[in-house]
């Protein structure tokens, strides 16, 4: 057997495409959905998604801004420009490029964005509405992850699902929206004990650790949908994921593969938050 490869690149272009419809239905209402990324400093991969994100917004037909702000750009300094944005009626999402400078609060700096501009979902109102199940912003690798699972066709309901990874940014909203969807949630961490015995037991295996290909095939039940959020360079500069890939596709029924997978889909994930708050929140 060899695992079906769940494309991030093709699901998210099927998806962009519709997003292409919504977006021109909303500039016939005279509604441009709006969306502005804040960069605070020069980190290379933070500079590399933002691009990404920009080159995404234009291909929809959205209106994208970048704010570049130097690195010594005080706290305050940026919580004034969140404000300014929360006021702009042009604009629909705000997302702060993270990681952020040691000396700015990253709580602080969530906090401040206007919940019903928090395309990135990670306002605690929106985490608080998704943890109760009530309509939010979800996160967008989270979701984009769901959206990847629902595409093989396979039921999630009644599923074991097993996530390796307890982040705020992926490993427990991805285990609410599981939740949600009626799987059997179990969620493992760096002190979790007989590691493999539980991630044996997965119908459905999401890895996000961040460790380069940790997860052999002893981790992995035949006929496992597995799913890679891991991003990592090795010494030969080769991105790979917290999956061994060769390995594992051999036995799984479905696979994400690194790069391709899951990261296309979070930043669809991302503009199909805004063309939602377009559409809730016109101006």
């Amino acid at each position: 057997m060899s695992g079906v490869i769940i494309s991030g690149k093709v699901l998210a272009k099927e998806m962009r495409e519709t997003m292409k419809s919504e977006v021109e239905e909303l500039k016939k209402a005279g509604i441009i959905p709006g969306l502005t990324v804040i960069l605070v400093g020069n980190n290379p991969a933070s500079l590399s998604y933002v691009k990404a994100k920009r080159k995404a917004c234009q291909e929809v037909g959205m209106y994208s801004e970048l704010i570049h702000l130097p690195e010594s750009t005080t706290q305050d300094e940026l919580l004034g420009k969140i404000s300014e944005l929360n006021k702009n009626p042009k604009i629909h999402g705000i997302l702060v490029q993270l990681p952020l400078p040691e000396h700015i609060e990253e709580k602080a700096v969530i906090a401040a964005i206007s919940p019903y501009k928090d395309v990135d979902g990670f306002h605690p109102i929106n985490v608080g509405n998704m943890v109760i199940g009530d309509s939010c912003f979800l996160p967008c690798t989270p979701h984009g992850i769901i959206k990847m699972i629902e595409k093989t066709g396979i039921e999630i309901s009644g599923k074991h699902a097993v996530v390796i990874g307890r982040s705020n940014i992926v490993g427990k909203p991805v285990s609410l929206l599981l939740l949600q969807k009626n799987a059997t949630v179990t969620i493992c961490h760096s002190r979790t004990n007989h590691l493999k015995e539980i991630t044996r037991r997965a119908d459905i295996l999401i890895a996000a650790v961040g460790r380069p290909k940790m997860i052999t095939k002893e981790y992995v039940s035949p006929g496992a949908i597995v799913i890679d959020v891991g991003v990592n360079r090795i010494e030969n500069g080769t991105l790979v994921g917290d999956v061994d890939f060769e390995e594992v596709r051999k036995i799984a029924s479905y696979i994400t593969p690194v790069p391709g997978g899951v990261g296309p889909m979070t930043i669809t994930m991302l503009l199909s938050n805004t063309i939602k708050s377009a559409k809730q929140f016109p101006a």
